[in-house]
């Protein structure tokens, strides 16, 4: 008989960067490759050159792409897929050095262009003592500034700088200057775009000796001037229709993130019925459905389908979560 819909983790892609370290093993048990810099993990993946495959039970080996179209609306409910196209790449970054500074490509109101377009958010999830965030301008910094720095280390004078403390959100909208700073790992959401400008690579070299591509008058195409600081750190509120205790961190365009804390018990629900991504930060988290029974630990990313009247949750112990929801309401 064929399985119902059910929550589902895909197996983790490993990128190896050059800003990259080991803390996904040491933080998650992530099996990363031996003696590689690994700076990405990606947990969740519609884009054709890294789909996502199931890792485990009843579902195991089959690609986003094969869930998407074989579940259809028992996945995504009312959930809106652009051009059919699944709405989210969610990863785990792990910055040993700073990334380098950049910028994402800004709205250009053509569709075929605006697929580019990348809203982000990070969730810290490790921070070392002073490890801090470079986002945003500084107030008052002009074009003609910013383009005589760009490609130097003046660049960094310009930046907006921003202790990075465990349980922090921000949203980072497409054109906003950033770089995720050193001895950071965060959790990152975003609609599946790829496209990233380089200002600045602190003057990085791979082994050959030679500096990594920047993409200086790309980026200062697609600067975003005025970023207001509530969109970047927006205010946390209690999130409706969704778990008891459950604080929205974020809103944007392409998404929204909540904070959830599920305390010990048996046989809990689902108190909503729509298409959901959890990003599991601490605890275990059980699942049942019928005959079939899914557990989940640390850093495992799950896709829960909008068809899950009947799922039970156990939790065992105290499981902290973020649940991501598509669109600006979730």
């Amino acid at each position: 008989m064929k399985p119902p819909p059910l929550p589902v983790a895909f197996k983790p892609i490993c990128k190896p960067k050059p800003w990259g370290g080991r803390n996904l093993e040491k933080l998650f048990g992530k099996p990363l490759p031996p003696s590689q810099a690994i700076g990405e993990s990606w947990e969740l993946s519609p884009l054709p050159s890294d789909e996502s495959v199931v890792a485990t039970g009843p579902f195991a080996g089959w690609t986003l792409g094969e869930i998407v179209t074989s579940w259809g609306n028992a996945l995504y409910g009312d959930t809106p897929f652009s051009a059919g196209v699944f709405p989210l790449l969610i990863k785990f970054l792990d910055a040993r050095q700073n990334l380098s500074v950049q910028v994402h490509p800004l709205p250009a109101g053509n569709p075929s262009v605006d697929r580019d377009v990348k809203h982000e958010a990070w969730y810290v999830v490790h921070a070392e003592a002073g490890a801090q965030f470079f986002l945003g301008l500084l107030e008052g910094v002009t074009p003609e500034q910013l383009a005589a720095a760009a490609g130097s280390r003046h660049i960094v004078d310009l930046l907006r700088r921003r202790r990075a403390r465990p349980t922090d959100a921000f949203y980072l909208p497409s054109g906003i200057v950033h770089a995720l700073g050193a001895g950071i790992v965060v959790a990152e959401v975003q609609n599946p775009a790829d496209v990233t400008y380089r200002l600045y690579d602190w003057d990085r070299r791979d082994a050959d000796g030679r500096p990594r591509e920047l993409h200086v008058s790309q980026a200062l195409r697609n600067v975003h001037w005025h970023v207001a600081e509530d969109d970047v750190v927006q205010p946390r509120r209690p999130a409706a229709e969704t778990f008891a205790g459950a604080t929205r961190l974020v809103t944007c365009p392409a998404f929204c993130i909540d904070q959830v804390a599920l305390t010990p018990g048996p046989g809990q629900s689902i108190p909503h019925r729509r298409m959901v991504v959890w990003i599991i930060l601490r605890g275990t988290l059980c699942v049942r459905r019928g005959e079939y029974e899914m557990r989940w630990e640390a850093g495992d990313v799950v896709l829960v389908p909008a068809d899950h009247d009947d799922l039970s949750l156990e939790v065992g112990e105290p499981c902290d979560l973020l649940e991501v929801s598509v669109g600006p309401s979730g």
